[in-house]
Parts: structure tokens; sequence; C-alpha cells
């Protein structure tokens, strides 16, 4: 199809141009050499009417080669970032020992204020930890510390902390403070955030994970070979620990700079 249009900066002579072919209509356009009103016709058409007026004015022109492809590579890109990456053993098991680690301390100030409000013996407790430190596997450990007074309601106490520190915070942000440090975090299998229902059903299964370490850990170790990293209570409670989309948002930031 031939389009022509008239020139009305020509003031003598023919002040029709053309032909040419839609795009270099629009480029036209673009130039600001054909405006609304100017007068455009093409074959098949049975008078001089208003660019305005003709569909292609409003329609979105065709995009080129080299707009296809650079489409098609930032669409292959964003698929890429956006694929969930799973968070594997040994980055969930660093996350895990900085937990416990910051429950160590907080564990170790509370006893201390029990022991200065005179509720246990610190003296009593060092020397278990002693003996623990000296022979780990012991099985008798448990129950010498439960027979120093005021250890009962320690645990009772300690026990409630820690089931608080892991609900509380994968409910709120969807990671612990160790897994917030590795830039992983917990979600459902669908990829919607922890309630706080499934956080606490989350917990009390991975007390059950926590069991299975008498059978040499496979409650933990199946992370090792399932695809999506999952844990017996990952299995349990329909979870997913995944890497935070951060990474993959350096990731593409680096793409653009190269």
């Amino acid at each position: 199809m031939k389009w022509f249009y008239i020139d009305t900066s020509i003031t003598d002579g023919d002040r029709r141009q053309g032909p040419f072919s839609i795009d270099e209509i629009r480029n036209f356009v673009s130039e600001g050499k054909i405006k609304d009103e100017t007068l455009v016709w093409h074959s098949g058409e049975t008078n001089w009417k208003a660019w305005k007026d003709f569909p292609e004015a409003t329609e979105a022109p065709e995009p080129t080669e080299e707009e296809l492809l650079k489409q098609t590579i930032e669409t292959l890109l964003q698929s890429k970032l956006n694929r969930k990456r799973y968070a594997g053993f040994f980055v969930r098991a660093n996350a895990f020992i900085i937990d416990n680690i910051i429950l160590s301390i907080v564990g170790a100030i509370f006893i201390y204020l029990m022991s200065l409000a005179g509720m246990v013996d610190l003296a009593a407790v060092s020397d278990i930890m002693n003996q623990y430190i000296d022979n780990p596997a012991s099985t008798e450990l448990v129950s010498k510390a439960l027979e120093i007074p005021g250890m009962s309601t320690f645990f009772t106490i300690w026990s409630l902390v820690q089931a608080a520190y892991f609900i509380v915070f994968h409910a709120i942000w969807g990671a612990t403070p160790g897994k917030r440090l590795f830039h992983i975090h917990v979600e459902m299998a669908d990829g919607e955030r922890l309630s706080w229902g499934f956080s606490i059903f989350r917990f009390i299964a991975s007390i059950v994970t926590q069991a299975t370490i008498i059978f040499y850990g496979l409650g933990y170790l199946i992370v090792l070979i399932d695809p999506q990293k999952r844990a017996l209570h990952d299995y349990i409670a329909r979870t997913r620990v995944v890497h935070d989309l951060i990474e993959q948002k350096n990731s593409k930031d680096f793409n653009k700079e190269v």
C-alpha cells in the first residue's frame, strides 16, 4: 500500500509527497513533518483526510527485527531471574547455626539472671556444661541437669522462647535472623508467605524432623537429594526455603551493566 501526504510547507507547485510506506509515514509523524491535521491519502481511499482520522494513527507500529530480538532476550532473562532458587542443605545449616548461637546467648543471659535471683545454681550449671563439652554423647547429662533446682523451670520457659523465636520470625518476615543473614526465606509451595497458622504448624513439624536425629538425621539429609531442597518438615507443612529475589535483582543489574 502506497501512502501520500500534502506538504503544507511547499508554497508553489505540487505539494503532494509520496509514495511512501506506512513505516516511512510514521517516521514523518515522529519527526513532525506530518501532524494530526495533515492531509494524507493511500491507495484504496476515495478522498484525502487528516492523518488523525486514519486507524494507523493510533495503532502501535510493528516492532523491528532488532526490537523483537531485544524483547525476546529480555523475556528470557526475566524468566530466568524470576525462577525459584531453592536453598540447599549447607546454607540452611549455616542459618540454623546462627539462629542457635543467638538463642544460646539469650539463654546464657537468662540463666545468669535466674542465678542472680537465686532461682538456679550457676556453678552446678557450669559443671554440667563442662561435662557436656568433655562428652557430648552422654545420655545422662539431661537428667543430671533436670536435677538442678530451677532447671526444669528454665527448660520449660526456654522451650517457649525457642518456639516463639521461630514462629514469630517466620510469620512476620518469613525468615529468622539466620536466614535473613544468608538471604533465604520460607514460603508456601504456591509462593505465598506463611500465615501464623502455618508458621506454628511448620514449627511443630520441625520437632518431628529433629526426632529423626536418632536415625542419622534423615529428616534433614533428604534436603541433599530432593529437587526442591525440602526437609521433612517442609514436606509436612508444604513449605519451601528459597533464595531472596535480591540476589536475582543483583544479577539482573549486572547484566544491564554488561
